[in-house]
Formats: structure tokens, sequence, C-alpha cells
């Protein structure tokens, strides 16, 4: 009796260090992701601040020296418009991979307004028709944000870009203790192991991000009959 009773105390002993390394492992894990995506911000605010502002200084210079060019000089004038469109070309590529890296409005506005937002952007880019549902949401902190808002651009991509689909249903609704994000498309559907365990996807790096906050990345799909993403996390309480 007495060994089996020390045989439980090693279980339980072996059991606690397990989940300790587990929430240690999530701890790092989120660490690790919240250095990134500062890191996406500080180099989409040097893309916007920086880059973006000398190409607009030099655009204006440009312009200044094209309008006190004599009429006449029709091959300098024809040379300077031409690097004015590059410019203003260049500006615009900056501007849209600055948002990408880290949209401004997800920081100023929160959850549901950047949402919108790339659901506008997406939709225009990829000439896809996407509906949101959102309903009132509670107050959330800066990295539950992030990650709904990343998992929802991702499953966007992979709708435009994979699943050939033409329109796309998004909601999102907090109930139960629940965060939910759902992403409903109407395309060619896939193989939802195949997806997730494709590098091209990125859905497997977003499930393992879900996993260290608790949360769940479901996928089904059939071919030829779409697919519906859902993504869980808890809410924290209160």
């Amino acid at each position: 009796m007495e060994d089996i009773a020390t045989l439980r105390g090693q279980y339980q002993e072996l059991l606690e260090r397990l989940q300790r390394n587990e929430r240690e492992f999530r701890r790092l894990g989120r660490a690790v992701w919240r250095v990134q995506e500062d890191e996406r911000r500080r180099l989409a605010r040097d893309l916007h601040d920086g880059v973006g502002q000398n190409l607009t200084a030099i655009k204006h210079r440009l312009a200044a020296i094209l309008a006190a060019l004599p009429d006449d000089d029709s091959a300098t004038r024809a040379a300077l418009d031409a690097t004015i469109a590059l410019c203003s070309d260049t500006l615009e590529d900056t501007r849209e991979l600055s948002r990408l890296l880290r949209p401004p409005i997800l920081d100023d506005l929160g959850l549901e307004a950047a949402l919108r937002w790339l659901a506008r952007s997406q939709g225009e880019a990829s000439n896809l028709e996407i509906s949101l549902d959102i309903e009132p949401l509670p107050a959330l902190d800066g990295d539950l944000q992030t990650l709904l808002f990343r998992v929802a651009q991702e499953a966007l991509n992979n709708a435009a870009r994979h699943a050939d689909a033409r329109s796309v249903l998004m909601r999102v609704v907090a109930r139960g203790g629940l965060l939910q994000l759902q992403v409903i498309d109407d395309g060619r559907g896939c193989d939802p192991d195949a997806a997730i365990k494709s590098g091209g996807s990125g859905l497997g790096g977003m499930r393992e991000r879900l996993r260290l906050y608790d949360g769940q990345l479901e996928l089904r799909s059939t071919p030829g009959e779409g697919t519906r993403l859902r993504a869980v996390v808890p809410l924290p309480p209160g």
C-alpha cells in the first residue's frame, strides 16, 4: 500500500510539473507573438511616417520642377510626368504594405472597426462579396483583438487565393464566456486536415496561436460546397 501511495504521489507531482511547464510554454509563446506584433507595428509606422513622407516630399518637389519647365521642353516634361506617376504608385504601395503589416485602425478604433476595414479592402482587392455580422462585443484587451484580426485576415486571404470563392460571411459573437469568429465561404472547398497542415494556408500557425490563449480552430469543408472556419477563444473573467 505504501508503494501505491508513493507512486500516486509521484504521478501527481509529475502531472503538476507538466501543467506548470505547459503554462510557462504558453506564456513564452504569447510573449514571442507580442514581440512580433510590436515589430510589425514599428515597421508599419516607419514605412508610413518615414518612407511614405519622404516619397510625398519627392513627389511635390518633382511637381514643382515640372511646373517651372518651359512648355516647349516636351521630352523633359514627359520624363518628369512618368517619374511622378512612378513615385505615386510607390507611395501607394508603401502605404498598403504599412496597412497590411499592422493597420493603425486596429490600435486606434478596435477590433470591429478593423474587421470592417479588412472586409472592405479585401473585398475590393479580390472582388469578393464579404458580409459582416458583428454582435456587440465586451471590452477586449489588445492581444485578443490582434488574435481575432489575424485569424480573420488569414481566413479571407485563403478564401480569395485558394477557395475561388465569390461570397464570404464573417460573424463575430461573444456568448457564454467565449469569443467566436466564423468565416463561411462558397468556394470549392478543401481537405480540412491538409489545409491546416499545409504551410501555404497559414491556418496551422493560426491554430497554434489560438492554443496559446486556450482557444481552438475548427475547419469544416466538403469539396465543391465551401468552407466553414470557426475560431473560439475564452474571454477573460469579468
